[in-house]
């Protein structure tokens, strides 16, 4: 650091990643300032030989710079714990020199004093840590905790969901059940128990999780296997939830809003989660025809793809440990999706644009993937900004989470009571045919709707589709038996209209059968 770069920071005075100090006269306040730094992303700097209310140089002499420096050591490894290693540098300035200490990020958070306190930054001031969640969030910043593999007190395996489970494992496991000839029907009859052991032999889904790590050995549960398969999730992790609330306006603090979901359609695990988050923003979002053919079928506002990919990274990389939800508010120019805890490891919102990962809650992330659609690979933001142009992610320090901002239509005309809206020249039908997202010829008079186009039943499948479902997925989606004669109403007539494809085509009736978006 140059001479001209040190007065300059002076100049400026006290701030979070600098503090000034004419000489060090106090070890303990000294080595609660190292203690904030080490605890603080990116660190912080020391300068010694500045009077820290006026600014004023008060340069060291050569043999006070051997002592000053020797005394800061020394209060890094006895007054901080873990004892951390700092780096100086001096500097020339008129008079003398300066002490320029450089205290990094440590990598064992939380540091403490010698009386084993935890300090962190408060603007240029620190404040004392007593929030076990915040303890709890340094910790598994450093990789020393993770939240995930914490126990929930008093659960069971009897607070899992059985039918989540035997989803998971037929994903996981969907090549192995291939090569046995496994039916869909055979594993739909089976129970989880009965699906473990034709996966692998003499396995149950207890021993199967004991050594996933999803339970301990001693049948504790822990966050994890609460998290992705249990029943009721809330009654042990009351945040661990969402809460989505479409606002008539633009304002948080508005006090009408259009629709808000029930409690009850988010309880459960973060597949249901997900799946009433992408619900409340299907019903809450305009479908618009992009395509000139009359009769395409009309797409959402924001690429579903991108929705879906933002909704699975809040609930799989949010922060445990902090007491909130994550929320999802629908405003009638954004749509944002907040998710509790920064960016973990210090990760920058330029990282994750680029394709960095930093999973925070590893044992979800590794067994989510076989329960929610993402691919795990770092590439989920750059697929997004692929598919929607208008996005904005910001990593609040202050607030202590990441929100995403989708940006609707700025020249939208809502309509007050629902909240559809539409593009020039695509206009909604009577409310009668509201939540269908049939769209309207350009020109039409009100309630003309397109020939052939979509009920709100078969727009939902289309949407759900978005990654691979069995027929007994698509038709449990929409509320109806597994019957020839449903399955031809509401996956085989769309597969004819080129609304979805089967992901094995060669063979239609092959057990492994899916069906996606075209």
């Amino acid at each position: 650091m140059t001479t001209q770069e040190i007065l300059k920071l002076c100049g400026k005075g006290e701030q979070t990643p600098v503090q000034l100090k004419e000489r060090v006269l106090d070890n303990y306040e000294v080595g609660k300032e190292m203690v904030c730094y080490a605890n603080e992303r990116g660190g912080g700097t020391i300068i010694v030989g500045v009077n820290d209310k006026t600014g004023e140089i008060n340069a060291l002499s050569r043999l006070e710079v051997q002592e000053q420096t020797g005394l800061l050591s020394q209060i890094a490894e006895q007054n901080v714990k873990p004892a951390i290693s700092i780096k100086t540098e001096n500097v020339d300035v008129p008079g003398g020199q300066l002490i320029v200490a450089t205290i990094p990020e440590g990598i064992n958070k939380p540091y403490k004093d010698n009386k084993g306190i935890v300090w962190v930054k408060n603007g240029a001031n620190k404040r004392r840590v007593i929030d076990n969640a915040e303890i709890a969030e340094m910790m598994s910043d450093s990789g020393t905790f993770r939240q995930d593999e914490a126990l929930v007190p008093g659960a069971t395996m009897a607070d899992l969901d059985q039918e989540i489970i035997k989803t998971y494992l037929r994903t996981r496991f969907e090549a192995s059940f291939k090569a046995k000839k496994i039916t869909y029907e055979q594993m739909e009859d089976a129970s989880a128990d009965e699906l473990a052991g034709i996966a692998i032999s003499g396995m149950t889904v207890e021993h199967l999780f004991k050594n996933f790590g999803l339970i301990r050995p001693n049948n504790g549960i822990t966050y994890a296997a609460m998290l992705l398969f249990g029943k009721h999730t809330q009654r042990w992790l009351p945040t661990a939830t969402v809460k989505c609330v479409s606002f008539i306006g633009n304002s948080q603090g508005g006090t009408e809003f259009r629709d808000k979901m029930d409690d009850a359609e988010a309880d459960g695990g973060l597949l249901v989660q997900y799946n009433a988050m992408m619900s409340f923003l299907k019903r809450n979002l305009r479908n618009v025809q992009v395509d000139p053919d009359f009769n395409s079928l009309g797409q959402l506002e924001i690429p579903i793809g991108a929705l879906s990919e933002i909704c699975s990274n809040a609930l799989l990389h949010r922060s445990y440990s902090r007491e909130a939800p994550v929320r999802l508010f629908i405003f009638d120019n954004r749509v944002e999706i907040h998710s509790p805890g920064i960016l973990p490891g210090g990760l920058q919102v330029e990282d994750v644009l680029t394709g960095t990962s930093f999973p925070r809650n590893k044992m979800v992330f590794t067994h989510g993937a076989f329960l929610l659609p993402y691919t795990g690979v770092g590439s989920g933001f750059i697929r997004v900004r692929e598919l929607a142009e208008k996005i904005e992610v910001l990593n609040d320090e202050k607030r202590k989470e990441v929100i995403v901002t989708f940006w609707r239509e700025s020249n939208q005309e809502s309509v007050r009571g629902y909240g559809e809206s539409v593009r020039p020249g695509v206009r909604v039908t009577d409310e009668s045919d509201r939540g269908n997202g049939e769209s309207v010829r350009p020109g039409d008079g009100p309630g003309v709707r397109a020939k052939d186009a979509l009920t709100g039943k078969e727009l939902d499948i289309v949407n759900y589709c978005t990654v691979p479902r069995t027929s007994k997925e698509i038709l449990a989606r929409v509320g109806v038996s597994y019957h020839s004669k449903n399955l031809a109403k509401y996956v085989k007539s769309l597969v004819n209209r080129g609304l979805l494809k089967m992901t094995i085509p060669e063979t239609p009736n092959d057990p492994n059968q899916k069906y996606v978006k075209a």
